[in-house]
């Protein structure tokens, strides 16, 4: 009986629902046509604006130019929760370090003294030149084709490169290094022998008037204390990107001349 009951009270229900409907929709008309009439008006916006031509804009290609990517582990050190000065490195070491062999020869010869014939007249020469040894803010590598002779003038710019180079890896929180230097003075017998196996060697190269310097960018000399803990390991690109920094700023000086050399793995410079 409860079942038969609210089945027949849900009947009157809908049934009233549906004559207060039927009077609403008599007493107002319009609610009907209300929902259609805006419909249309939206569909004829739709239909206008789809017939409306836009004619394409021509526009010049950009070109981007080529950026060397840094790597995000050489971007910041973060120790104690300091944050360290950012390694920025320059944007293209080919434009940064363009000084080729002609612009550098002209400084050397303003700059350095008459070519060493050999190493005999290099030790003869000592008012001229300076002997340079590994040093705390370098370290120079065996020399088989030059010897480690520099004019002062050329001998306080690596040392000054040096010390610069330390300070820069002291306010980026990284670990202290020494980078390498691969050649200075060359004699007149050094530049014959060398190019005997180096078709890259010239025949009157920078080097024999003492002024000009190669420092190698993809390795370095960890400063650490040998009976103290090991020191973080540093990415030579790390390095390579702070000392390129510090080379552009004596460049951007006028300090120097700067060739970046790709095939030699080396920062080719020259006083000026």
């Amino acid at each position: 009986m409860d079942k038969e009951l609210r089945k027949h009270r849900f009947v009157e229900a809908f049934g009233i629902v549906v004559i207060v409907l039927a009077l609403v929709r008599c007493a107002f008309p319009d609610i009907s046509t209300q929902k259609s009439e805006t419909a249309e008006v939206l569909d004829s916006i739709a239909v206008e604006a789809a017939s409306v031509e836009v004619e394409p804009v021509e526009t010049e290609p950009i070109e981007a130019e080529p950026v060397e990517v840094v790597p995000a582990e050489a971007t910041r050190y973060v120790a104690d929760g300091e944050r360290f000065h950012r390694i920025k490195s320059v944007p293209s070491y080919k434009n940064a370090f363009p000084d080729n062999n002609d612009v550098q020869l002209t400084a050397a010869n303003r700059w350095g003294v008459k070519p060493v014939k050999n190493r005999r007249d290099a030790e003869l020469r000592k008012n001229e030149l300076v002997y340079i040894d590994c040093s705390p803010y370098y370290y120079i590598d065996p020399l088989y084709s030059s010897i480690p002779y520099l004019t002062p003038r050329a001998a306080i710019l690596l040392q000054d490169i040096g010390q610069a180079f330390f300070d820069s890896l002291q306010v980026k929180g990284v670990p202290l290094h020494r980078f390498i230097v691969t050649s200075v003075l060359r004699t007149q017998d050094d530049v014959v022998k060398l190019r005997r196996h180096n078709g890259n060697a010239t025949e009157n190269s920078c080097h024999l008037y003492g002024t000009t310097i190669d420092i190698c960018y993809n390795r370095y000399k960890t400063v650490e204390d040998p009976d103290g803990p090991s020191r973080r390991q540093v990415r030579n690109d790390s390095l390579k990107y702070i000392l390129s920094e510090v080379l552009n700023d004596m460049r951007q000086q006028n300090r120097c001349y700067v060739k970046y050399e790709v095939k030699q793995g080396c920062f080719h410079m020259t006083v000026r």
